[in-house]
């Protein structure tokens, strides 16, 4: 099941740039910055509301995200969706025929298990499924 939009994340191509937008100009809360070295990026988490903005900088010209930015510019990257279970919740989007790019759940910023779905099988939108753990909500 589908709880919520989790977050939509962002591709800038700097976080120093691109952050006085969300946080002067929008006023809305920085919750954090990080690094997840396994998918190539520094992020910024901004509160905006009920969902997230997670803005996404490449740590190399080679990230996702460096050739997403060269590709489309800036921008829109995914949606991010909450889930319950993602292993089942990707188990049933396979077998409703749909291409997934994570066959398995991996894990994103915050700790969350994340799946991305093939933007190939949802009409040219990345979606993100995100799972979680309740003690991580709760502090949101």
């Amino acid at each position: 099941m589908i709880k919520n939009i989790d977050h939509i994340g962002i591709a800038v191509s700097s976080l120093d740039e691109a952050l006085p937008l969300y946080t002067d100009v929008f006023q809305l809360k920085l919750e954090g910055v990080e690094t997840v070295e396994s998918q190539g990026v520094r992020v910024a988490f901004v509160s905006a509301g009920n969902t997230m903005l997670e803005l996404l900088e490449a740590l190399s010209p080679d990230s996702p995200i460096a050739k997403f930015i060269e590709k489309r510019g800036q921008g829109i990257h995914h949606i991010a969706l909450g889930v319950e279970n993602i292993e089942t919740r990707i188990q049933q989007i396979k077998e409703k025929g749909m291409k997934m790019i994570d066959e398995k759940s991996r894990i994103g910023a915050h700790h969350a298990n994340v799946a991305f779905l093939h933007p190939k099988a949802t009409a040219g939108i990345l979606y993100e499924f995100c799972e979680r753990n309740q003690t991580e909500e709760d502090h949101e």
